[in-house]
């Protein structure tokens, strides 16, 4: 069979289903109400977190602080309570195209909290209010704290239904066979929103009947509008090729604009974060630009006081548990109570990491008699029942309470509260180029590592991820990795 024929076979058989065409069109209207809905919904739960943050703020501001004007108070609530939804409009915290997405999503009700309260600040000083201060001081973090939690919130309601085939947008991937293949794994390996309903392919790899990985070959790229028409897909993803032009990708953006249908154009840039990347128009052609890591400046300057800040507060605050843990080391095994280990820092110095023994003295000896039972892969070994382990020692490692004295090393300046796992010289020793990039940041306590599987991730994955914090961290995403990581100690997934 010619590949013409093979093309008119595959979309007469689409073209001959409209009359499904209906359901499709009901289903357009069910992705469009439940967006809708999500969206109002949103939008009241924002009101609500903001008027319950208000009422803290001129419950408490008049308690907390001395002066003001406690009669403006009703006033100023009123206008955060109306500012600061609004604001979150206009930094696009209610596009659909974020709903469930985390950080991103996060970010922007965390920029438009932080520009609406910034704004009144300072008309705050120019008009001369004198209670604006004391209202913002308070309600300022409450309205951030409500709004992140409501978000989380619904996020998980999003994922719980997305897992179900729920609250998703089916999209038809257009390319070559390697390129859907890769966009199909993105896709169905996360809770990203998008559903693969069907793959066109440039004709010559049209094999009628066919599937990648589960999803149908539904015809040849240049009939993507007719098939995606056909198939009730939402929005159309493109990869581009020699096959796959600029012309082929313009005429296609022309068929799918009378019909509704969105066109995605994917960019293969592996590991690169949103931030990164911005679009330069440049006369008729678009230029993606992809920002360089920068491991140096304000920003980090300003992670450098986030981490000593933070782990002064943690230490003082857990300094109970620090002594409870060490009179339980101290008083069930024989040895110090502190175990120290060299590992690799920022820029490859060497540091002795501290951590509160959990093994029984000499376990180091012992590692060539457990090295066949080796339960991780790569450079790192992990036994899941190591009989070097003490009773008191397995259960401060399932908490990850062994590793509180690391808290000094933050103090110390040798680790960051959120970073790289910290990785032991003769692991990096075997590191290839690429992999030696995560020492460009300070290895820390926690990190994408320890929110992304802990001792159950194979160990490229996990040096995989340490690559990608060092090249995309931000500090709001600190903050999102310390809030994961409360889940996963107190779970104790993946902790052996």
């Amino acid at each position: 069979m010619s590949i013409a024929e093979v093309r008119e076979s595959a979309l007469g058989a689409l073209l001959g289903a409209r009359a499904q065409r209906f359901e499709d069109v009901q289903d357009t209207f069910r992705r469009e109400r439940w967006q809708t809905r999500y969206r109002q919904r949103l939008m009241v739960t924002d009101a609500l977190a903001v008027l319950a943050a208000v009422l803290i703020g001129v419950t408490l501001a008049p308690v907390l602080f001395s002066g003001g004007n406690p009669a403006l108070f009703p006033a100023l609530g009123l206008v955060i309570t109306v500012g600061l939804p609004v604001s979150v409009a206009l930094c696009k915290g209610y596009d659909p195209k974020v709903f469930g997405s985390g950080p991103e999503e996060f970010q922007r009700v965390f920029d438009a909290t932080w520009r609406l309260v910034a704004t009144l600040a300072l008309a705050a000083l120019v008009v001369g209010w004198t209670g604006m201060r004391e209202v913002l001081i308070v309600a300022g973090p409450a309205a951030l704290a409500l709004l992140l939690a409501t978000r989380w919130s619904w996020r998980r309601v999003l994922v719980r239904g997305r897992s179900g085939g729920r609250y998703t947008t089916s999209m038809l991937a257009v390319g070559l066979r390697d390129q859907a293949e890769r966009l199909i794994e993105e896709m169905h390996a996360r809770s990203s929103g998008y559903r693969v309903v069907g793959v066109c392919v440039a004709g010559d790899e049209i094999r009628p009947g066919e599937h990648i990985l589960g999803v149908p070959i539904l015809g040849d790229a240049r009939d993507a509008a007719a098939v995606a028409t056909a198939c009730g897909a939402d929005c159309v993803a493109v990869s581009g090729s020699d096959v796959i032009t600029a012309d082929v990708v313009r005429s296609l953006g022309w068929e799918l604009e009378p019909i509704g249908v969105d066109l995605l154009l994917t960019a293969e840039l592996a590991d690169v974060a949103g931030p990164r990347i911005t679009v330069t128009p440049e006369q008729s052609v678009s230029l993606l630009h992809v920002e360089a890591p920068r491991f140096s400046g304000p920003k980090y300057l300003a992670k450098t006081v986030m981490d000593w800040t933070g782990a002064l507060l943690v230490t003082l605050a857990a300094l109970p548990v620090i002594a409870v843990v060490a009179a339980a080391v101290a008083t069930t095994s024989k040895g110090p109570v502190l175990y120290r280990q060299d590992r690799v820092g920022r820029h490859g110095a060497t540091f002795p990491m501290l951590k509160f023994r959990s093994m029984r003295v000499g376990a180091d000896a012992e590692l060539h008699v457990l090295g066949g039972e080796n339960h991780a892969d790569g450079a790192l070994f992990k036994h899941r029942d190591d009989p070097r382990v003490t009773r008191v020692g397995r259960v401060i490692r399932r908490y990850s309470l062994d590793e509180l004295p690391q808290l000094f090393n933050v103090l110390a300046g040798q680790m960051s509260l959120v970073g790289p796992r910290p990785p032991l010289p003769h692991e990096v020793s075997r590191y290839e180029a690429r992999m030696r990039r995560r020492l460009l940041v300070k290895p820390g306590i926690t990190g994408l590592w320890q929110v992304g599987g802990r001792s159950d991730l194979p160990w490229k994955e996990a040096v995989r991820l340490d690559v990608y914090y060092a090249e995309n961290w931000t500090p709001f995403g600190d903050l999102l990795i310390l809030a994961r990581t409360a889940k996963v100690v107190l779970t104790g997934r993946g902790a052996y």
